[in-house]
């Protein structure tokens, strides 16, 4: 058995994004049919609870064409002063500033895979912060910048943007939250909230205008003390 978080949108006056956790049962491997196999267990354990719910995978393993191309390591984006395509994954990783290294650009040279696995990432030392193309981000709130970049890359992808707003609720069979704290399924329902809300628009304008809207919701929450936890974070260029 196993344990992972779904993310759904909320996207009423008190939350943008809630998550909950399920269990369900594991299959082990590294085979993308293991995974596959995973995902579909999960999002039974969803189904059995809400059945009425539309539940995408956002990772490279999903079976759903539209939820692997949301994949952070395949979803790209243009910025006015970097013309090459680049994708989400890229980006932030190239974007690392480290106690003792970084930021670390050449790696928008870089495939997704080779700029996640770079040594520099593992042994520069403490992460400091994000510096996107001289934009300094703090690492706070926790997965802003993540969320920031994938929300600034899927907007640019009409096709996807279609298709995506027609989910609920999404998962990443690849995240394991006792490991990681940034999650491309929590950055695809944050998009969907932001879009549903009417606030995308408003979102997209700039870093602060973004970052000002996040600030009120957590606000909100804080003051209801509500216990569902905001998951929102993540304008481009």
């Amino acid at each position: 058995m196993a344990i992972r978080p779904v993310y759904f949108v909320a996207c009423d006056n008190k939350s943008l994004v809630s998550t909950e956790d399920f269990d369900f049962k594991w299959h082990p491997g590294l085979a993308v049919k293991q995974k596959q196999k995973s995902i579909e267990e999960l999002h039974g354990s969803v189904l059995k609870k809400y059945p009425h719910k539309k539940i995408l995978e956002i990772s490279s393993k999903s079976k759903n064409i539209h939820g692997n191309a949301l994949s952070a390591f395949n979803l790209v984006f243009r910025t006015n002063k970097y013309k090459d395509m680049i994708s989400v994954e890229t980006a932030f990783q190239s974007s690392k500033v480290f106690h003792n290294g970084g930021p670390y650009s050449d790696l928008l040279g870089k495939t997704s895979l080779e700029a996640k696995k770079d040594l520099r990432i593992r042994n520069s030392g403490n992460l400091l912060y994000f510096s996107f193309f001289g934009e300094k981000w703090s690492l706070t709130p926790q997965t802003a910048f993540y969320d920031w970049l994938y929300i600034n890359a899927l907007s640019q992808h009409s096709d996807l943007v279609e298709h995506i707003i027609q989910y609920d609720c999404f998962t990443d069979i690849e995240f394991n939250p006792e490991k990681s704290i940034n999650c491309q399924a929590q950055s695809a329902a944050l998009f969907v909230a932001f879009y549903k809300a009417d606030m995308l628009k408003d979102a997209l304008f700039s870093k602060d205008q973004y970052l000002s809207i996040l600030a009120a919701f957590t606000k909100i929450r804080s003051d209801i003390a509500a216990p569902q936890r905001i998951l929102v974070q993540g304008s481009l260029i």
